[in-house]
């Protein structure tokens, strides 16, 4: 049986945030499609990764990365679950415009979230960055290796006269799939989980709340694994992510996947949409 060593972010009521590492495997596969699974799911990250986020990878890099898989794939016994505590986290603040809030969530690939909510009503900024992490100012690609505890996030600026906090998170829980750890497609790694960081008690309650009733509404089949924690810190992402949906509709990945997801968000949430 194929064991896969994973990451996950938790904090406490301080913000101390920790880094949890286990080995998780699944009881109902079997053999044959572990193995399948283990052989063809990393070549399908590596591929839209080589499509999505360079046009020249050398041969080299491939390789390490297909080594660094099988290595964190490979089978061993089971290990038990390490907590270490990350200390001197860095923390940012954001300045809140008069009569408008801020949510900060990750839901994968910033490009894609980015583009959803750059079209509704009531919001007025979508910043493309990194969050939840334990470096200060990190780059794309420290947060790439997926040593640095940060996830791909946007920060939203909204009206919540316009729209509230509790729109935009459905939304959020269905335009991305909130039940599968640390990946979106064919994206894998903490980078890319699901998280709701929030700014108040009030917007914590709200999340609580929503995925309670997307939870009993029975949406998705799975449980929804989505990070519900205190917002640490957000820093922008370099600027050529910025805005990149709408600057780059024929990039390779902008097409092949993100407008498909827009077309769809765009068809359910007419209403919402800005002129």
């Amino acid at each position: 049986m194929k064991l896969c060593a994973v990451q996950e972010t938790r904090s406490d009521e301080n913000n101390t945030v920790y880094f949890l590492s286990k080995s998780l495997r699944n009881p109902n596969d079997d053999c044959e499609n572990q193995v399948a699974n283990f052989i063809t799911r990393p070549l399908a990250a590596i591929v839209t990764n080589f499509v999505r986020r360079s046009p020249i990878l050398s041969a080299l890099s491939i390789l390490c990365a297909l080594a660094a898989l099988m290595s964190g794939c490979a089978p061993r016994p089971d290990a038990p679950i390490q907590l270490t505590k990350a200390t001197n986290i860095p923390m940012t603040e954001t300045s809140v415009p008069k009569d408008r809030e801020i949510a900060t969530f990750a839901g994968g690939c910033f490009w894609c979230t980015e583009a959803i909510f750059q079209d509704l009503k009531g919001v007025d900024k979508v910043v493309s960055g990194y969050t939840g992490g334990k470096v200060p100012n990190p780059s794309y690609e420290q947060v790439c290796n997926g040593s640095t505890g940060y996830a791909e996030a946007t920060q939203i600026t909204f009206d919540p006269k316009v729209i509230s906090f509790r729109d935009l998170l459905h939304i959020f829980f269905t335009t991305h799939n909130p039940t599968t750890l640390n990946q979106q497609g064919a994206d894998r790694g903490t980078q890319y989980r699901s998280g709701i960081f929030y700014n108040s008690e009030a917007q914590k309650q709200v999340a609580q709340e929503v995925i309670a009733e997307i939870t009993k509404e029975r949406l998705y089949d799975d449980p929804i694994v989505t990070e519900v924690t205190g917002f640490t810190n957000f820093y922008s992402a370099e600027s050529y992510h910025q805005n990149y949906y709408k600057d780059n509709p024929n990039q390779g990945y902008c097409s092949a996947v993100i407008a498909p997801k827009v077309a769809k968000f765009r068809d359910h949430y007419r209403a919402l949409l800005k002129p």
